[in-house]
């Protein structure tokens, strides 16, 4: 079911972009899927910022009605279901834009991740083989090899991302009780901000440039996407 609702399309596509562009150039149509496939997907994308924006608003309330109702959780999700939904605020928006997008980019993943030899078997009736092919990005980055530059560069334009879409982490109160969830989230602030970077050029090294020029491509929407969001409609 995953190969045939979203790793063939995702295949055929890239197919038939190498075959329209001049040289048969597969980076080039590797930008191009990797942004169309973004541009599908911004609306979920937005309608999932804007909901955690939200959530981050009405946190003070939410903390005063946890407060308030304290030890009474059935009360205390009621009030916070009411808030939200005053707010027209639907948590549950953000789980189902991953649910939906994850498919996507695993078969996008998959898609780059082959040897990109294109395989006729795998290609719809209506979609033909490219007359040429060209496995240099640009006639520059092989392909098909690691490429150290694209891989630093997918992990510089992660952290970018990752320090635009993050909020910062709590601050740590001089001679404050120990707290779990403050501790936690600064924990996993720290992690994502500086240790998936670097993990992102692991795996971009790792693999081939395909991967890496994917990695480059799917960053620099995102922080175009943040920064639209932030400070185009300001939300």
């Amino acid at each position: 079911m995953f190969h045939t609702i979203f790793y063939l399309p995702l295949y055929n596509s890239l197919v038939f972009l190498s075959s329209i562009i001049p040289g048969g150039d597969v980076g080039l149509a590797i930008v191009l899927l990797t942004l169309l496939v973004k541009i599908v997907l911004f609306p979920l994308f937005q309608k999932a910022t804007v909901t955690q924006m939200m959530i981050k608003k009405v946190e003070p309330e939410v903390a005063n009605i946890k407060e308030k109702y304290k030890g009474d959780q059935q009360t205390q999700t009621v009030k916070i279901l009411d808030l939200y939904r005053s707010n027209k605020i639907n948590p549950f928006s953000s789980f189902l834009v991953i649910l939906i997008q994850t498919p996507i980019i695993i078969a996008l993943f998959w898609v780059f991740r082959s040897n990109l030899a294109f395989d006729a078997a795998e290609l719809y009736s209506f979609v033909t083989m490219p007359a040429v092919i060209s496995l240099n990005f640009l006639g520059l980055i092989p392909l098909t090899s690691k490429s150290l530059v694209l891989a630093v560069l997918a992990g510089v334009t992660q952290y970018i991302q990752t320090s635009l879409s993050l909020p910062p982490a709590p601050p740590k109160k001089v001679g404050s009780q120990p707290n779990f969830k403050d501790d936690l989230s600064r924990s996993m602030n720290l992690n994502l901000r500086y240790f998936m970077p670097v993990f992102v050029v692991y795996l971009a090294y790792t693999f081939s440039s395909a991967i890496a020029l994917y990695w480059v491509t799917s960053n620099l929407f995102s922080i175009a996407q943040e920064y639209y969001i932030r400070k185009v409609k300001k939300y």
